[in-house]
């Protein structure tokens, strides 16, 4: 391929994808090019594909769990040309209202690479170099999976848990399992829920979380009740974006409980006022993750606190993505992770 050239997946629509010969970016003031080795597939991009995705446009490209070697670079003092990184991929103004607290997470004019901009399914990738990760010695692979992971750890920050505090964590994909490990690390008795009994088990089987309960049981809130001796869980964390389940999970709070939201959907969420005040309860949303979060992710891949590649069920080359996307999106075929390769 010409040197300039570099092949690019874009999402032309909602449910179609197309292989295109694109520019390759050039090194400009600010910025770092990255040569993609692995792309995560998330629940973004599969809700971008289905078009169900909230603030979204199109065409677009999708994909932000990304680690490669750095080639070029303005500005990145400590970093060196070859080395492996990830990068954090919500950029922010630095001077909004959220940024000025120290929430770029949420900064007013947040771009999320793959969402509000073009992301990392192509060869080379331009970013700020503000954004960019060392790599500490992980592989590509521990990398590409720092970013989800550091979706929950965030969430388990919002949530303040507090060791032998039950947690109850709804929704077992990939960002619910990560914050199951990161809850746990926390010290928190982790509750998982969700409607696949086989995540269920890898829950149980792989994530050390003892109490495991299918949302489709008629007794959920007994089943709650006896784990945890009658109080209910003190935290809730919602990992799923689907509207019922947000809703049905205000009722499994304990008083004085906290309620943080992760997932994102399109609706409404309703509640009762009544029960909700009278637990004098907390309802919080997480949006994306600092740099504390990935921080925290890193040191706990390395210290084998966690070991995400447990996660990865499937692994494709990137010129296999467009054929096999679909597949990915149905819960029987049992993917939990999709790892994108370019060697």
């Amino acid at each position: 391929m010409n040197k300039h050239k570099m092949e690019t997946l874009v999402c032309t629509e909602p449910g179609h994808f197309e292989y295109i010969t694109g520019k390759k970016p050039a090194l400009i003031k600010g910025h770092a090019i990255i040569k993609i080795k692995r792309i995560g597939i998330c629940g973004t991009d599969l809700h971008a594909y289905e078009g169900t995705q909230p603030f979204f446009s199109y065409p677009r490209i999708l994909g932000h769990e990304l680690a490669g070697e750095l080639m070029e670079f303005d500005d990145a003092p400590g970093f060196q040309i070859g080395e492996a990184v990830t990068f954090i991929p919500y950029f922010n103004c630095s001077e909004c209202v959220a940024c000025r607290a120290g929430k770029p997470n949420c900064c007013n004019k947040i771009i999320v690479s793959g969402v509000h901009c073009d992301g990392g399914m192509v060869e080379y990738l331009s970013v700020p170099s503000y954004s960019l990760v060392h790599g500490e010695g992980l592989s590509f692979d521990e990398l590409a999976l720092v970013e989800p992971l550091a979706i929950g750890a965030h969430g388990v920050r919002r949530a303040g848990v507090q060791k032998d505090e039950f947690v109850l964590v709804i929704g077992a994909g990939p960002i619910g399992l990560g914050t199951m490990e990161f809850a746990r690390i926390a010290g928190g008795k982790v509750i998982a829920l969700d409607i696949n009994e086989q995540r269920l088990e890898f829950c149980k089987n792989k994530l050390q979380v003892t109490h495991a309960i299918n949302a489709l049981a008629q007794d959920v809130t007994e089943q709650l009740m006896e784990i945890t001796n009658g109080d209910m869980p003190t935290v809730v964390i919602d990992a799923t974006g689907n509207l019922k389940a947000i809703n049905n999970a205000f009722r499994f709070m304990s008083h004085g409980g906290r309620y943080v939201l992760i997932g994102l959907q399109k609706g409404e969420i309703s509640f009762s006022h009544p029960e909700f005040h009278k637990r004098e309860a907390t309802l919080m949303s997480s949006r994306n993750a600092t740099r504390e979060d990935f921080a925290h992710v890193i040191a706990s891949m390395k210290n084998k606190q966690v070991n995400p590649t447990t996660y990865i069920t499937n692994r494709v080359k990137f010129q296999e993505v467009k054929d096999q996307f679909e597949q990915w999106l149905d819960p029987a075929n049992g993917v939990i992770k999709a790892m994108v390769s370019l060697e």
